[in-house]
């Protein structure tokens, strides 16, 4: 198997944060093939005419000329130790996230982070008399408030579980979060001023993703039923009819139930689940029995 079948399979049955994963690194190399061919054929424009268009602007009138750029700016970077950077916190909060929660949730909080940035860097961009003079050449770029969004959301839905940080020790998630949304957000606020509003667009949209999902409610849900609307519109094949058993547990099935059953059940084992969240919260991972613990291993397995 070659390494392009490797990537290729990786991506197809990788979850969604090796898939976010992967598009950051595309996007990055496709830039740099454009800077060579850029070099190569005495266009050094090209590369910068690409990231303009990729970049969110901060001027509204160039934004209603682009109005792709909202997405495709959360996914673009043109530094590699910005990249870096951003992967390394994504994939690292990412894990955490997914140990708990699923997939689904994973992106809709990344992509609402990076949307809720790209507001925030707007309004403030054409509000403020401090950037009148820049608002209609800056750009922001890169996935810095999707990541910054996860990792709020992480510890706000988490706060108390800790982490083995190397040199430190164990440290909770809600004080390393804080003390990365100061340093990262708040600390030399004159430097890339632009970038640090974004960062703040994120945080407080995975404040509020946390403190909804603490409360039973997925905030994020109407930006899945988009995405699957148009997954769907485009998967080829006929529709499957779904139907329901159980097997005696409240996770199992033998015999097919109606809908009214299905819910109950479901709603049972999400019961169960908060419980054991709420253990952790409180007390840690440690806190829970090996029952609990396989419980919700299998639920993190799930897709």
């Amino acid at each position: 198997m070659s390494i392009w079948d490797e990537i290729k399979g990786s991506f197809k049955h990788g979850t969604v944060l090796t898939r976010l994963m992967y598009v950051n690194g595309a996007v990055f190399l496709l830039i740099k093939i454009i800077e060579v061919i850029g070099v190569l054929s005495a266009s050094p424009m090209l590369a910068t005419t690409v990231i303009s268009n990729l970049a969110v602007p901060a001027s509204a009138g160039a934004l209603v000329l682009k109005p792709w750029t909202p997405v495709t700016y959360m996914f673009t970077h043109q530094g590699f130790i910005h990249l870096l950077f951003n992967l390394l916190w994504l994939w690292w909060f990412g894990k955490i996230f997914l140990a708990y929660l699923d997939q689904r949730k994973l992106l809709s909080l990344y992509l609402l982070g990076g949307l809720a940035g790209a507001l925030l860097y707007i309004a403030v961009f054409n509000v403020f008399p401090a950037f009148a003079g820049t608002v209609n050449v800056s750009i922001a770029l890169g996935a810095s408030a999707s990541v910054m969004a996860l990792v709020i959301g992480t510890a706000v839905y988490l706060p108390n579980l800790e982490l083995n940080l190397l040199f430190i020790g164990r440290v909770k998630m809600k004080y390393l979060a804080l003390a990365t949304f100061l340093i990262t957000s708040l600390f030399d606020f004159s430097v890339n001023t632009g970038g640090k509003i974004a960062h703040i667009g994120g945080a407080l949209m995975g404040l509020a993703y946390g403190y909804g999902l603490r409360n039973g409610k997925d905030i994020g849900a109407w930006l899945n039923m988009i995405i699957d609307f148009f997954v769907n519109l485009f998967k080829p094949g006929k529709k499957m009819k779904v139907t329901y058993k159980k097997t005696g547990t409240a996770f199992d099935a033998t015999k097919v139930k109606d809908d009214h059953e299905y819910n109950a059940i479901k709603a049972e084992r999400q019961k169960t689940l908060d419980h054991i969240l709420d253990k952790i919260s409180k007390g840690g991972y440690d806190s829970l029995t090996k029952e609990e613990k396989a419980i919700l291993f299998s639920e993190s397995q799930k897709k």
